[in-house]
């Protein structure tokens, strides 16, 4: 049964210390407001998952509630690095941060091998790749029917999924509009779900071609919380803050100006 929870208690009881929590959200329905409620709470030693960190996990990494990040590109899009995740990667400020890195085909395979409940995903990629050399989950394997040689990840399969979308109905249905990324494949993947939306309707409504239905029985949690991907946009609700994004450059650089801003907006802003 789909529990329709607050922010504050869906986080205390489906993220725990030293779980593996995937945050997913393709350039749009970006889970800020989650990994912001993650931070409040001082979750430690997380493993998190994500195609593109983008900045909140730039800000949980600087919080110091991470130990370990799989991705496939670690950077603020549009603008350049990741300043807490470098930090973090150099210097082992908060503290040392284990990476294991991907191409963006590899994540998005692993994800449908872990939603299939496959033990690996196998694919054509990494070809003359350096990632080879210093990511030892990065194997191939040779096709038994052609002979052709074909990369081999580990399926991925979290603790934990959390994505927002954009509604969700009473009965726990949700829909995703828009760019709808892996947030299908993420939440099939793994052991239960936490999904933060938009508004909760009557009705969802007929869906665009472009969209996607979750059922009910794949999501453990439902949380309403509207503006819960900014700065991030919404389809049909609201757009990207290209601004924010630009101004988290000169924010994330400097340990103390990030620290300050998290207090003032995030540990302070609930």
């Amino acid at each position: 049964m789909t529990e329709f929870l607050s922010l504050r208690d869906a986080i205390a009881a489906y993220v725990h210390d030293s779980s593996t929590v995937a945050m997913e959200g393709f350039t749009h329905l970006i889970p800020f407001a989650a990994g912001h409620e993650i931070i409040r709470q001082g979750k430690r030693d997380l493993t998190l998952i994500r195609m593109t960190p983008d900045l909140i996990y730039d800000q949980l990494i600087g919080m110091g509630c991470v130990r370990k990040l799989v991705f496939s590109w670690g950077g603020n899009p549009g603008v350049g690095s990741l300043h807490r995740f470098r930090d973090a990667v150099e210097n082992g400020w908060p503290q040392p941060l284990e990476i294991e890195e991907h191409s963006h085909a590899a994540m998005a395979n692993a994800y449908a091998a872990g939603a299939a409940g496959l033990p690996c995903a196998i694919f054509r990629g990494y070809a003359g790749s350096a990632l080879v050399s210093v990511n030892s989950n990065i194997r191939f394997i040779t096709c038994p029917f052609t002979g052709e040689q074909l990369a081999a990840v580990p399926a991925i399969k979290p603790d934990l999924a959390i994505i927002h979308a954009q509604r969700a109905d009473k009965d726990g249905n949700v829909l995703i509009e828009g760019i709808t990324g892996v947030q299908k494949e993420v939440v099939l993947a793994a052991k239960h779900a936490v999904v933060t939306v938009e508004e909760i309707v009557d009705d969802l409504r007929a869906p665009s071609p472009n969209s996607t239905v979750l059922p009910h029985w794949t999501v453990n949690a439902i949380v309403e919380a509207p503006g819960g991907a900014r700065p991030s946009y919404a389809h049909g609700y609201y757009r990207r803050d290209n601004a924010f994004y630009n101004e988290w450059d000169s924010i994330a650089r400097d340990r103390s100006t990030f620290q300050l801003w998290m207090q003032q907006n995030v540990l302070l802003g609930a």
